[in-house]
C-alpha cells in the first residue's frame, strides 16, 4: 500500500511509524506540512492509498481530506480534542490516557474513530510518555486501522471535549502554595517543550527536567543545594531538583541549571545524578540516562571514569544501560552551540566520545553488553557497537548515520566497528541511508545481536537475567581469552589509533574547514528552525 506520512517534522513518532510500516511492506513516503500548496502538491505526486498524520500543528487542507482518506493520530482518548492533549492529562493528574486514530474532517479531532488504545499514565515528562507509551499505542492503533480499511471506521465519538492550547498561566508555579507533586506535574506537562516560565534570581527562565529532592526542605521558592548541574528548589512540603533551564532571551539554549544561575552559595547535596552503578550476581550495571541522550564533553569524561571503575570490580560482565528514553545520541550539540568556540568544543566533545568508545573496545577483562532501552542516533549507535553484545528493546529506533547533521563524517571508531559487524558493503549502506532503522532491520544487518521486550521494565528484566547467565557461564573465561586474542589480532592488523586519526582528519574539516554546513545544521537543529522543504530521502514521491 502507498502511504503518505504528513507531518510537521520527522519527530520520534513519525520515525517510528515510518519504520513499522516499512517493515510490513508498505511503500512509505513523507512530506512536511509546510503550507497548503506544498501538501496538495505532495498528494498529487504521491497518489497515496492512505494518508497518515502522526504529528501536525495545523489542519489538513480541505481539498485533501475530502478526496483522500486521512487518518490523524491524536495523543488522547476517544472524545478528547485539542492541540495540548498530553499536556492537560499530565497537569490534571490523569491516571490513564490513550491514543485515538480518527478520520480528518472539518471539525478538528472529531471525525470517525478508526482505532483507540489506552495505557496507565505513569509520573513522567511529556516527552518521555510521548516517546514510549504514546508511540507504542499509536503504532498498535494505526496498524489496527489499516487492517480495518475494508470495513470502515468504528463510528463517531459520543461526545467531543475540546481543550485549548495550554498557556504558561495554566501551569505557572506558586512556590508558596504548591506542593512537590503539583510542581512536578506542572514542569512535566511542559517538558521538553516549551518548559514552565518562572523567575530565578531575578531572571526569567523556563524550567525543565524536574525530579523530587528527597530529604530537602526550606522556605518555599528558595534555592537549597546543588548536585552536578542540577539545583534543588524548595516547595511547600519539600523540594525538587531542576536539571535544566532555558533563559527567556533571544536564541537562549536549554542548559544545565548550574550554567544558567549562580550556584556559588549552594552546598553540594546527595540526590539526582545522571550516572550510577549497581552490581549483583557477578554483573555491573552502568546507567547513564542523559537528557535527550546528548553526551557533553564533561559527561563523556565522567562516564569513561565510571566505566574504568566498573572494570576494576570483581565481576565478569559489565552491562551499559543508557537510560529508559535514550541509549545515546552522541555529542551534545547544545553545549557545543553554547560554547565560546563551537568548533573547539566540537573537537573536545568528539575526542571525549572517542576516549569512552576506546575504553569499551579495549576492555578485555569483562564481557561488555550494550542494553539499548531507548532510541539511539549518530555516535550513540556506534558507541553501542563497541560492546561485545548489543541488545535492543522492541520498538527502539536507531539512526546510525551522521550526514543529516551537515554531512558530518563521524568518528567513535565507526570505520572499525561497523564493518566488523556488517561487512564493508552493508556498512556503507548504513551510513549513507540517512533513514531511521527498526530493530528487525538492525538485527538483519548485524548492528544488534537481539531485540526483545515490549516495555522498558520487561526489557530490563530480560537483560538482567541474560547478563547474569553470561556471568555464570563456565565457558566465560575461554570467551574472554578469545576476546583478548581477537583484539590483539585486530590491533596488529590496524591500530585503533589509525582508525581514530583517519576519522578525525575528516571531522577536522567538518569543524574547522571552509564548508560551514555542520555549523548551520547544528544551529538550525538546536534552535528548532523549521525546514522549508522535505529532504528527498524522505519525500520519495519527489524524486522523479
Amino acid at each position: 500500500m502507498k502511504i503518505l506520512l504528513l507531518a510537521h517534522s520527522f519527530n520520534s513518532l513519525t520515525q517510528r511509524l515510518w519504520v513499522e510500516l516499512s517493515e510490513r511492506g508498505h511503500d512509505v513516503t513523507c512530506e512536511f506540512d509546510v503550507n497548503d500548496s506544498v501538501t496538495i502538491q505532495a498528494v498529487e505526486l504521491a497518489r497515496p492509498d492512505l494518508i497518515i498524520a502522526p504529528f501536525l500543528k495545523r489542519a489538513i487542507p480541505e481539498t485533501v481530506w475530502k478526496n483522500h482518506l486521512c487518518l490523524v493520530v491524536h495523543p488522547g482518548p476517544e472524545g478528547d480534542a485539542g492541540p495540548a492533549a498530553l499536556d492537560w492529562a499530565i497537569l490534571e493528574g490523569k491516571e490513564t490516557w490513550g491514543v485515538t486514530v480518527l478520520q480528518a474532517e472539518a471539525e478538528m479531532d472529531a471525525g470517525p474513530v478508526w482505532a483507540t488504545r489506552s495505557f496507565p499514565l505513569r509520573p513522567a515528562s511529556k516527552s518521555s510518555l510521548y516517546r514510549n507509551e504514546v508511540a507504542d499505542a499509536a503504532v498498535s492503533a494505526v496498524l489496527e486501522a489499516i487492517g480495518n480499511l475494508a470495513t470502515g471506521p468504528k463510528g463517531r465519538p459520543k461526545a467531543v471535549t475540546w481543550k485549548p492550547a495550554m498557556k504558561q498561566a495554566d501551569r505557572a508555579i506558586d512556590w508558596a502554595v504548591d506542593d512537590t507533586a503539583t510542581v512536578l506535574r506542572n514542569i512535566r506537562s511542559a517538558d521538553g517543550t516549551p518548559g514552565v516560565l518562572d523567575r530565578i534570581q531575578g531572571r526569567e527562565v523556563y524550567l525543565h527536567d524536574a525530579h523530587a529532592a528527597e530529604g530537602l526542605s526550606g522556605e518555599p521558592g528558595t534555592l537549597l543545594a546543588r548536585r552536578g548541574g542540577a539545583v534543588a528548589r524548595a516547595t511547600r512540603d519539600g523540594a525538587v531538583w531542576i536539571g535544566h533551564l532555558r533563559a527567556r532571551e533571544p536564541h537562549a539554549l536549554k542548559l544545565p541549571t548550574a550554567r544558567v544561575v549562580d550556584t556559588s552559595g549552594l552546598a553540594e547535596a546527595p540526590g539526582t545524578h545522571d550516572i550510577w552503578y549497581d552490581e549483583r550476581h557477578g554483573v555491573g550495571f552502568l546507567h547513564f540516562p542523559f537528557v535527550n541522550g546528548a553526551m557533553s564533553t564533561e559527561q563523556c569524561q565522567r562516564l569513561t571514569e565510571a566505566f574504568a571503575a566498573a572494570a576494576t570490580r570483581p565481576t565478569k560482565v559489565i552491562c551499559l544501560m543508557g537510560g529508559p528514553d535514550f541509549w545515546s545520541n552522541g555529542i551534545h550539540l547544545g553545549t557545543i552551540e553554547a560554547a565560546a568556540s563551537p568548533a573547539e568544543e566540537s573537537w573536545r566533545n568528539i575526542n571525549a566520545m572517542n576516549d569512552l568508545c576506546r575504553a569499551i573496545v579495549t576492555c578485555t577483562s569483562h564481557l561488555t553488553i550494550a542494553a539499548m532501552q531507548g532510541n539511539a542516533g549518530a555516535g550513540g549507535v556506534f558507541m553501542a557497537l563497541a560492546a561485545d553484545l548489543v541488545l535492543a528493546r522492541d520498538g527502539v529506533v536507531l539512526n546510525p548515520h551522521y550526514k543529516g547533521m551537515g554531512n558530518l563524517f563521524g568518528s567513535e571508531y565507526w570505520t572499525y566497528l561497523l564493518p566488523r559487524r556488517c561487512g564493508e558493503d552493508k556498512a556503507r549502506q548504513v551510513v549513507e541511508a540517512r533513514l531511521p532503522m527498526g530493530t528487525n532491520e538492525a538485527e538483519r544487518l548485524g548492528l544488534i545481536d537481539s531485540h526483545f521486550g515490549a516495555s522498558v521494565a520487561e526489557f530490563r528484566s530480560l537483560v538482567e537475567a541474560m547478563a547474569e547467565a553470561h556471568a555464570a557461564d563456565p565457558t566465560l573465561e575461554e570467551r574472554l581469552l578469545a576476546k583478548r586474542l581477537a583484539r590483539a589480532a585486530d590491533e596488529a592488523a590496524k591500530p585503533l589509533d589509525a582508525y581514530r586519526a583517519e576519522e578525525l582528519e575528516h571531522m577536522k574539516l567538518n569543524f574547522y574547514g571552509f564548508d560551514p554546513s555542520y555549523h548551520v545544521a547544528r544551529y538550525n537543529f538546536i534552535h528548532k528552525v523549521p525546514k522549508s522543504r522535505t529532504p528527498l530521502y524522505l519525500a520519495r514521491h519527489r524524486r522523479k
